[in-house]
C-alpha cells in the first residue's frame, strides 16, 4: 500500500473531490466556453447581422457544411478534454492524447456529451500519466495508453452515461414544465448555489443539458447569486467589487460565506424569487449552448444566451419575433429583480445583526 502511495504522489495522481469536481469540472466549463458557447454565439452574431464570413460554409467534412462558428462548435469534446487533462497536470504526451479522448467520448456520448467525456478523459488522464515515462519507448507507449483506454472506454461507457445525463437532464425539464413554480424555486436555488460554490454550475447545466424553462430558472439563479453579491457588497468593494463579482464569478464570496454563512441568504432568497418569476410570468428559456445556463452574467454569458435562442426560434420559425416583453423580463430576471431583492434582504438581515459591516468585504 506504500508503495502505492508513493508511486501515485510521484504521478501527481491525487483521487480527491477537489481535484476530479472542483479543478476538473471547472476546467471543462472553461473548454465547453472556448468551442461550443463561442461557436454559438459567432453562428447567432453572424445570422443577426448579416455577416457573411460568418455564414457561409468555410469547410464541408463528410458532406455536412461547417460555418466559423460550427467548427469552434464541434471541437467541443477535445476542448473539454484538454482542459481537463490540463487541469489533472498531465505531461506533454498524456495532455496531447487527450484530443482523441475527447472527440470520441462527446461524440459517442450524444446529447449527454460532457458528462461522459468528464468521466472518461479523468480516468485515461491518470492512467496516461501512470505509464509516463516509465519506459523508454514513453513517446509510443504514452499515447498508445491514453488514446486507447480512453476510446475504448468511451465505446463501452460513453453512451451509458450520454443517456443517464439526457434522462436526468430531461426529467428536470419535464418537471420544471409541469410545475414551474415549485421547480423554478428548486433549479433557480440549487444551481445559484453551485454558481458560488467551488464547482461549476456552468458544467453541471452542460453535462445536463440543461435548456428551456429549466435552463431559464438556472439562469435566473445564478445572476441572483452573482448581482446578489456584487450590491450587497459594494459599500465594502465599491466599484472593482462591483465588476468582478457582477461579471466575474461570486465565488470570491466563498471564503467570507465559511466565516459567516447568513450572508448567504440575501442571494439565495432572491433566486427562490426570480427563478418563478422567470418560468411562471416571462417563461423565459434557455434555447441557447445548454452551458449557458450556468453561467451567469459572467460576461454576460447567460443574457447573451437567452438572446442567442431566441434568434435560433426566429430563425427556424419557433418564434415569430423578439418582443419588449421578451427583453424587459431578460433585464428584470438578470439585473434588476437580483440586485433589489438581495439588497432588500440584506437591509434586513443587517437590522437583524445577522449581518455586520465588512462581513462581505473581499480580502
Amino acid at each position: 500500500m506504500e508503495k502505492l502511495k508513493a508511486f501515485m504522489k510521484k504521478k501527481n495522481i491525487e483521487i480527491s473531490a477537489k481535484r476530479y469536481l472542483i479543478d476538473a469540472m471547472g476546467a471543462m466549463a472553461q473548454g465547453l466556453f472556448c468551442s461550443l458557447l463561442i461557436g454559438t454565439i459567432l453562428d447567432s452574431l453572424g445570422r443577426q447581422f448579416n455577416i457573411p464570413f460568418l455564414t457561409q460554409t468555410v469547410a464541408e467534412i463528410s458532406g455536412i457544411p461547417y460555418t466559423v462558428g460550427g467548427i469552434a462548435s464541434a471541437m467541443s469534446g477535445p476542448a473539454m478534454s484538454l482542459a481537463i487533462g490540463y487541469a489533472l497536470q498531465c505531461p506533454p504526451l498524456v495532455l496531447f492524447s487527450m484530443v482523441a479522448v475527447g472527440f470520441s467520448a462527446n461524440a459517442l456520448g450524444g446529447a449527454g456529451g460532457p458528462l461522459a467525456v468528464l468521466f472518461i478523459a479523468i480516468i485515461s488522464s491518470e492512467l496516461g500519466k501512470a505509464v509516463s515515462k516509465e519506459t523508454k519507448i514513453d513517446i509510443l507507449i504514452t499515447p498508445l495508453v491514453t488514446i486507447g483506454s480512453g476510446i475504448f472506454l468511451s465505446y463501452l461507457l460513453a453512451p451509458s452515461l450520454g443517456k443517464a445525463a439526457l434522462w436526468l437532464g430531461n426529467i428536470i425539464m419535464w418537471a420544471t414544465e409541469l410545475q414551474p413554480f415549485l421547480m423554478g424555486m428548486v433549479v433557480s436555488a440549487v444551481v445559484g448555489i453551485a454558481l458560488t460554490l467551488p464547482i461549476s454550475s456552468a458544467a453541471i447545466c452542460a453535462a445536463l443539458s440543461l435548456t428551456g424553462l429549466a435552463g431559464g430558472a438556472a439562469v435566473a439563479g445564478c445572476c441572483a447569486q452573482m448581482i446578489g453579491f456584487a450590491v450587497i457588497s459594494f459599500k465594502d468593494n465599491k466599484w472593482g467589487g462591483l465588476i468582478s463579482q457582477g461579471l466575474g464569478t461570486s465565488m470570491l464570496q466563498m471564503g467570507n460565506i465559511v466565516k459567516n454563512p447568513k450572508i448567504w441568504i440575501p442571494p439565495i432568497l432572491a433566486s427562490i424569487i426570480t427563478g418563478p418569476v422567470a418560468t411562471c410570468i416571462f417563461r423565459l428559456q434557455m434555447n441557447g449552448a445548454p452551458v449557458s445556463s450556468g453561467m451567469g452574467t459572467c460576461g454576460m454569458v447567460g443574457p447573451i444566451g437567452v438572446y442567442t435562442g431566441w434568434v435560433n426560434d426566429v430563425a427556424s420559425g419557433l418564434k415569430a419575433s423578439v418582443t419588449a416583453f421578451d427583453w424587459i423580463g431578460l433585464l428584470l430576471i438578470s439585473i434588476v429583480l437580483p440586485a433589489l431583492l438581495s439588497y432588500i434582504f440584506y437591509v434586513i438581515l443587517k437590522k437583524m445583526n445577522w449581518i455586520k459591516d465588512g462581513d462581505v468585504k473581499i480580502s
